[in-house]
């Protein structure tokens, strides 16, 4: 196992360089966003499940196959008759008895039998083929979702880890206040209730931190339950927050062509499509004639002693043709229920194209959208933070009350709250334009 986990790690080194690294005895994982992503398509258990369909897809085609090719089957027995029986007859008034059959009988067969033409079969193999590749795009498509839930909840991680590193300093600044709040108040400089008032913000401030820290445990389970590692493993995130941003062109984003077709959805209701077609095939093809041919050679012997057997051979070919004539309408019932379903499978990829170009449109607008709040929301945090600091100066100066202070503060935490929030809104906005336009595999 452990030697296994070192060769794998080594070949991921050499493949990917040295971003990812996998210790079996410190159970840590080191990831970029990419890295996280390819790690999930080789552990993540849906994906596995996926690519598991898609291998008995294989088998099926195979199994199809054969049906049609030619069957043998081979037969041999034999039979002792410690005791045969006997017919009672009058032979000339007289009564006798005669013994029937032998001693020993071994009876041997050899059938071959082939179908000549089968229409349904021949369908029902382009049915197995297609079935091959809607597998295939099923895995595909959760390939893709796993790519997108992984920097999701890596996304969410770097979010929630930059805000409690602002609450971090927050609640440094604050303790200072407090600090020089309690020594303004021994001077006679401030009231108790000012002290108060900063005790009760870095209450409220640590109970934030505290929750926090709970919310990012909970979002690291996530990933491990994403990139398929047990709950103990330690996950470290080496991409940060403005090199993803830094990575987002929104003109190229907003600037790049869309096809409908090149959409996971759009495939696989496209060949949703040509299975219903297949259908429809297949239910015509039942009203053609079938024809299939056997041929079986036999070989028996039999004696009453097993070193003196006389030996009989017989062989036979023969062919069978299966002609519908009449059904009472159901081949007829079952064709154009085939056809309805047909134009439902279309009408549906004709539905499915047209919601991802509004989509598309609707992702692009918010993708501008995102990007303007993301450059204003960042330019409120520099103009709270100014505000902040210049109103804890009088705070210590005697010239602003501790309650002016305390809204600053949380005018400042809602500021950067409100920065947080646009700038994983612009993240996870991307990410989805990114899936709708195929650009996570």
């Amino acid at each position: 196992m452990k030697r296994k986990l070192i060769i794998t790690t080594l070949l991921s080194l050499l493949i990917s360089g040295p971003a990812m690294v996998a210790q079996e005895n410190g159970k840590e994982l080191s990831l970029t966003l990419k890295e996280a992503q390819d790690y999930a398509m080789q552990n993540n258990k849906m994906v596995k499940s996926a690519k598991l369909t898609v291998e008995g897809s294989q088998s099926d085609v195979w199994t199809t196959i054969a049906s049609g090719l030619p069957q043998v089957s081979a037969s041999a027995g034999f039979t002792d008759n410690f005791k045969l029986g006997v017919i009672f007859l009058t032979m000339n008034d007289v009564p006798t008895t005669i013994q029937m059959g032998s001693t020993y009988s071994v009876p041997m067969n050899v059938q071959v039998s082939l179908p000549l033409f089968n229409a349904p079969y021949y369908i029902g193999i382009e049915t197995v083929k297609l079935a091959q590749k809607l597998a295939a795009s099923n895995l595909q498509n959760t390939e893709i979702d796993n790519r997108q839930s992984v920097a999701s909840a890596y996304y969410l991680i770097l979010v929630s880890e930059e805000s409690l590193r602002i609450l971090k300093d927050n609640l440094a600044n604050l303790n200072e206040t407090l600090k020089s709040t309690k020594a303004m108040f021994n001077t006679g400089m401030a009231e108790a209730s000012d002290v108060d008032q900063m005790a009760s913000n870095v209450t409220m401030v640590e109970n934030s931190f505290s929750n926090l820290q709970n919310t990012i445990e909970v979002n690291y389970n996530l990933l491990r339950f994403l990139l398929g590692v047990k709950a103990d493993t330690k996950i470290t995130l080496t991409e940060t927050l403005d090199n993803l941003v830094k990575d987002i062109n929104v003109q190229t984003l907003l600037s790049q062509n869309f096809n409908p077709a090149n959409n996971i959805q759009y495939d696989l209701m496209d060949k949703q499509v040509q299975m219903s077609a297949l259908n429809l095939k297949a239910q015509k093809a039942k009203v053609l004639p079938m024809l299939s041919s056997v041929y079986a050679a036999q070989r028996a012997g039999m004696g009453n002693k097993l070193s003196d057997m006389l030996w009989f051979s017989s062989s036979y070919f023969g062919a069978q043709l299966s002609i519908p004539i009449f059904a009472s309408g159901q081949r007829y019932s079952n064709i154009q229920k085939a056809k309805i379903d047909l134009q439902k499978a279309m009408n549906t990829k004709e539905m499915v194209s047209d919601q991802l170009s509004m989509q598309e449109k609707q992702l692009k607008f918010n993708l501008q959208n995102a990007n303007l709040q993301y450059i204003s929301q960042k330019g409120n945090v520099e103009v709270s933070k100014r505000v902040y600091s210049s109103m804890e100066n009088k705070f210590r100066q005697g010239m602003a009350s501790s309650l002016e202070l305390t809204q600053s503060n949380q005018f400042y935490l809602q500021a950067e709250n409100n920065y947080i929030s646009s700038l994983l809104n612009l993240l996870q906005t991307k990410l989805s334009l990114d899936k709708l336009v195929n650009n996570l595999q």
